[in-house]
């Protein structure tokens, strides 16, 4: 293969668009741009986004951007987290009152992670499938 040899592969290169170029080329007259307005016009540029005047799409909707507003309503509570808490009926308020979740928590959900070594009884609390498995196991009981 020598340098001077090398070519595009055949179809890959073709010619420019020459617009204004008379009417048997198909782009003739108006080159393509319609009849007036401003984007016929040399120098016809507006804004990306701009929409004649009316008020822009991203001008419409809110900006609070993909930041859900209700990211603190919700904790997780772990298995160990209920096998240190002195109590055995364990509800909201015992677990902000023990400090394991914040005080605008509304919800809390209670995951499999480590192991309970006792019965307690869990009311008004989600309980993930393998957390209520081992609850049930250690002699506790889950109440919606």
């Amino acid at each position: 293969m020598k340098l001077n040899t090398i070519q595009p592969a055949a179809g890959a290169k073709h010619a420019k668009r020459r617009v204004g170029r008379g009417i048997g080329s198909g782009l003739g007259k108006t080159a393509g741009r319609g009849h007036k307005g401003q984007k016929s016009r040399t120098g016809g540029f507006h804004k990306v986004g701009f929409e004649g005047g009316q008020m822009p799409l991203q001008r419409r909707l809110p900006k609070r951007g993909f930041v859900s507003l209700s990211r603190y309503d919700t904790a997780e509570v772990r298995l160990t987290d209920l096998q240190k808490l002195p109590v055995d009926n364990i509800d909201l308020l015992c677990l902000k009152q023990a400090g394991l979740v914040p005080a605008h928590t509304l919800t809390v959900k209670v995951i499999l992670c480590g192991e309970l070594g006792r019965a307690v009884t869990l009311q008004g609390l989600k309980v993930t499938k393998g957390a209520k498995v081992a609850i049930e196991a250690a002699g506790g009981s889950v109440t919606e």
